[in-house]
């Protein structure tokens, strides 16, 4: 019983390195681009819907095509679920960003503030409950795709999983399956911790912003 622990905890540090690796750079890409497109609303309107058909490509498929470049290593997982994890804040930040009402950048251009500070001390900060939105999302949908790390041999809560299904071993597929959904619950909080630190009470979405 011993091992057995231990061994489901080293799967979940592992999956939990791979998430929160891979949802801090899918984070910042997907937020960098999601600046630029708001900015650039003709390319936006063609880019976004292609993104969206490549977040539909299975990912078991994408990790396959990935492993032929990159080989069996950690690297190859933490590139996929990167991409993957980059396009929900991608997209919220773009929605955040468009659905600020134009009377505030009015306000702000009208107080001197150059093209920067208005993004920095006014739409961000108005966009950011949509931005932690996709925060969320990235996060939870990372924890269930870290699963296919398993695929190429690379550990996490998905060799449990896969060995279950391969053996039909309920046990198994549970040891794997319970503490992913334990992680992505934990983690889950924790962006709406977050959220609490970094948006005004009144800009908050859901219970606590009413």
């Amino acid at each position: 019983m011993n091992e057995l622990l231990v061994s489901i905890l080293q799967a979940a540090a592992v999956h939990t390195g791979y998430t929160l690796v891979s949802v801090a750079i899918g984070a910042v890409l997907g937020l960098t681009l999601g600046i630029g497109l708001s900015r650039l609303p003709a390319l936006a309107r063609y880019l976004i819907p292609l993104l969206s058909i490549l977040n539909t490509v299975p990912g078991i498929v994408f990790i396959g095509m990935l492993y032929i470049l990159t080989g069996m290593t950690p690297a190859t997982v933490i590139i996929a679920l990167s991409i993957y994890a980059m396009f929900p804040v991608l997209k919220n930040t773009v929605v955040g960003l468009d659905s600020v009402d134009a009377q505030y950048k009015e306000a702000a251009r009208g107080c001197g503030m150059d093209h920067y500070q208005r993004l920095v001390q006014v739409e961000l900060p108005l966009a950011m409950p949509t931005i932690i939105g996709g925060l969320r999302l990235s996060t939870v949908y990372t924890v269930s795709w870290a699963v296919l790390a398993a695929m190429i041999s690379q550990g996490g809560l998905g060799n449990f999983i896969y060995q279950g299904v391969s053996s039909n071993n309920n046990a198994l597929i549970l040891q794997g399956a319970v503490p992913a959904a334990i992680l992505a619950l934990i983690l889950g909080g924790l962006v709406d911790l977050l959220q609490k630190r970094a948006v005004p009470r009144g800009l908050r979405k859901g219970r606590d912003g009413k």
